[in-house]
């Protein structure tokens, strides 16, 4: 795997707890409905990048899948307002329960740091988007932004949850 371009030395930290120190960490969670088709549904959704794509951002990949050491860019806003971020995957899981990547920055990010995305079915039959991550400003744009990024973030995360919830519906329409 070419991981050597990534911007921060804490590769895999999003599988890990606690998170990496030096960071802002972020956690969240989003019920997304019940059962193993939901799951199965949002496990593809998110490892394909259509989950990404449906919110509206760009995704470049050299991968039609989320695999280890696949280059993705993905870009988010319109116009000159368009922040592209540089990313390679770093980790991939997709067991009974788990199913999702996690992807690092690479230079050129607006941001240091790492990222996961990962649908778990629970126990209790329900499912949810759990998005990881760990970062810090990495360019004057980012550092500007300051206390408003990680609102940002959590926004965004929210965003990709009802739009995997959309994307999932006919899947737990069936449960």
């Amino acid at each position: 795997m070419t991981d050597g371009d990534l911007t921060y030395p804490e590769r895999g930290g999003t599988r890990r707890s606690p998170l990496p120190p030096g960071y802002r960490p972020l956690r969240e969670a989003v019920r997304l409905g019940h059962g193993r088709a939901v799951f199965a549904a949002a496990g593809d959704a998110v490892a394909g990048f259509r989950m990404h794509r449906a919110a509206g951002t760009r995704v470049r990949a050299d991968a039609p899948r989320a695999a280890p050491g696949a280059a993705v860019d993905v870009s988010v806003g319109l116009g000159p307002l368009r922040v592209t971020g540089p990313c390679r995957v770093v980790w991939t899981v997709d067991t009974a329960d788990r199913a999702g990547f996690g992807y690092g920055s690479r230079p050129g990010h607006p941001v240091c740091g790492e990222e996961a995305f990962v649908v778990v079915h629970r126990p209790d039959g329900s499912v949810w988007l759990v998005v990881t991550a760990f970062s810090r400003p990495a360019r004057p744009l980012a550092r500007l932004a300051g206390p408003l990024l990680p609102l940002f973030q959590r926004a965004y995360v929210r965003h990709l949850g009802r739009t995997l919830r959309r994307l999932v519906r006919r899947a737990d329409d069936h449960h």
